[in-house]
């Protein structure tokens, strides 16, 4: 066994993950999984620049972290930075400082890199409870990942539309209005056009879905009382059940949205444009998975992504 740690610092969450990990098998022990919401990329999408406050706001998650990593003699640890910092000029300035706190320096990966490792967490342990081919989105705060496969990706995509992005640029009302809900559409459509000239949606036998929106969406969908993570790792819900929960989060307004009991208050202002770009892809792949002769009857949500997969690549 080696212990690892895996730091995944998105648009809107940053996550840590320590786990032990056997060489050379796709399989991890969860010791610790724990994570905030920092909101990295507040402003980026208008400004290209990481805001003071909101790099304080996540130095501040890391020393937390550090003392996690210390306290639970981690042998390895890997620090992936994504969408926000890919697009933020001064995102060497984080880097130090990241650097500083953590004794390593943090890559920031690719959309394609990001995929894959998301990829590889998802499919870890779902390739033996569902058929693929496997659909794994992963919508974050700043981009949304497809990518197709089943042991491996065979095709893969990273789209600029993501809930914190989506959310800046158009939904300013409360409730939003069906004007700025049509704009954010167009965007994502434009986007899931591209995506279907890359991947192949139709040939997608299971679509699961991952972070932060898609595991609260599934909450929505099942009435839970409270966040509760067995139910929502692994759920398998009818498609039009995870459509209609989708739409309902979309058109709240933002006092509705706060006393969801699911729901953590760092989400409350962005779930609603992560809400539309879920409804946008679901609906997509359905289409074309009908229009290719298959059927999606259901949609999987899993809890592991992108740090399972970071964790993995210590092995």
């Amino acid at each position: 066994m080696t212990r690892v740690a895996a730091i995944d610092c998105g648009t809107n969450t940053v996550r840590l993950l320590i786990a032990d990990v056997l060489p050379g098998v796709g399989t991890t022990t969860e010791v610790v999984r724990t994570g905030t919401v920092t909101r990295l990329g507040q402003g980026v999408d208008r400004t290209g620049r990481l805001d003071p406050e909101a790099l304080g706001r996540t130095l501040d998650a890391l020393r937390e972290f550090a003392e996690l990593i210390a306290a639970h003699d981690v042998q390895r640890t890997r620090f992936v930075a994504t969408s926000a910092t890919r697009d933020a000029e001064n995102a060497g300035e984080f880097a130090g400082a990241v650097e500083e706190i953590l004794g390593i320096r943090p890559e920031v990966v690719t959309g394609a890199e990001e995929a894959e490792l998301s990829f590889a967490g998802a499919v870890s342990v779902a390739s033996g409870e569902h058929p693929g081919p496997y659909l794994v989105v992963d919508l974050g705060g700043g981009s949304t990942e497809l990518v197709l496969g089943e042991r491996e990706p065979v095709a893969a995509i990273s789209l600029d539309v993501g809930s914190v992005r989506l959310h800046e640029r158009h939904l300013h009302s409360d409730p939003p209005t069906q004007a700025e809900i049509d704009a954010a559409a167009a965007d994502v459509r434009e986007a899931l056009d591209r995506a279907a000239g890359a991947v192949p949606l139709g040939e997608t036998a299971t679509l699961i879905g991952v972070a932060g929106t898609v595991t609260t969406l599934t909450a929505h969908a099942q009435r839970l009382p409270s966040y509760v993570r067995e139910r929502i790792d692994g759920a398998v819900l009818p498609t039009g059940i995870v459509l209609a929960a989708a739409q309902d989060v979309l058109h709240l307004t933002r006092a509705e949205r706060g006393e969801l009991p699911y729901l953590q208050p760092g989400r409350v202002d962005v779930i609603g444009a992560g809400a539309l770009v879920w409804f946008e892809v679901v609906s997509r792949v359905l289409a074309e998975v009908e229009a290719a002769g298959g059927e999606l009857a259901s949609v999987v949500t899993s809890e592991h992504d992108i740090l399972d997969g970071i964790a993995l690549s210590l092995r």
